[in-house]
């Protein structure tokens, strides 16, 4: 028996279709139909149903599945343990982070962990915050970045990085513009411009209107782009909440900030790694680099 039989099994099982399992591995299908035929005939089962369209596993195959998930992780398992023999002279990080945290505080962050570690290469996915923990779970990515509440403590090792209040934005006209703060109560009548749903500040707001504000908010739009928000304010089309270092990059002068008080919502961050799954050096290197420095890295940045 061959990993690699195991692996084009496990990508066949994935994704039910010999077509697009055989795209993914970049063979052709008469390849991967047969090397799948000879991990049958080796281990004396059928594995693989196969109609038209989809295949489904046997009983036989959902058993191979199970142990072929296990042995090639601990392969890989294997090879991260090797590679980090070298003391970071090579390496990778996979990392996910939302788009509007990256744009906000990574760059920068990026930048000096690439002066310090040169030879380590930085893989980064732009995912929302429920895709990088699900992720992160699958194996896809070692870390990321999310919003602490907004995951299980039991699935995750967390890394508070940053911890931000957050802020109403309405239009200069808007009856809450001349307020210097305002409670989640007095916004129960309001359209609001939220964000996307596979944002993790999405069920982070919305939870606090129904829990503290007592009411569902009004949704008018939603969108993954802090500054269309912010010009959908300025516009008139409704208010939105955002963390203090998002609204200070808010520079159409049409938009006013109102301190949001009486609540306990707040947007704090973390870096976050499955629990109890290996951590490469270069990932642990980029953890402990970051809770060094993120005085200076993160905090610095709405100063």
């Amino acid at each position: 028996m061959e990993l690699r039989q195991l692996r084009y099994f496990l990508t066949v099982a994935k994704h039910k279709n010999f077509t697009k399992a055989a795209g993914l591995l970049h063979v052709s299908q008469p390849a991967l139909s047969k090397m799948i035929r000879s991990l049958e005939e080796e281990l004396g089962e059928k594995l693989i149903e196969r109609t038209n369209k989809i295949t489904e596993l046997t009983d036989a195959g959902k058993v191979v599945y199970e142990y072929a998930a296990n042995i090639l992780s601990l392969t890989e398992d294997l090879i991260h343990s090797l590679e980090d023999l070298t003391d970071l002279r090579r390496g990778g990080i996979s990392i996910g982070i939302p788009p509007i945290i990256g744009s906000l505080f990574f760059p920068r962050v990026l930048a000096a962990f690439h002066k310090k570690h040169p030879n380590i290469k930085v893989d980064i996915k732009e995912y929302g915050a429920k895709k990088v923990a699900e992720s992160i779970l699958e194996g896809e990515i070692e870390i990321g970045v999310a919003v602490i509440q907004m995951i299980s403590e039991e699935d995750f090792e967390t890394y508070p990085i940053v911890e931000e209040d957050m802020v109403i934005l309405v239009n200069d006209q808007h009856r809450l513009a001349k307020k210097a703060s305002a409670a989640l109560h007095e916004l129960k009548n309001e359209e609001f411009i939220f964000y996307n749903e596979d944002f993790a500040l999405f069920e982070l707001v919305r939870q606090h209107c129904i829990s503290e504000g007592g009411f569902e908010p009004n949704i008018l739009f939603q969108s993954s782009q802090w500054d269309f928000m912010s010009e959908m304010v300025a516009a008139g089309m409704g208010i939105t909440i955002l963390p203090q270092s998002i609204c200070n990059r808010v520079q159409n002068t049409s938009v006013v900030q109102v301190k949001l008080t009486e609540t306990d919502l707040k947007w704090k961050l973390a870096i976050i790694a499955a629990s109890g799954k290996y951590l490469s050096h270069a990932s642990k290197a980029f953890i402990h680099f970051l809770m060094e420095g993120k005085k200076s890295l993160l905090h610095s940045h709405n100063q």
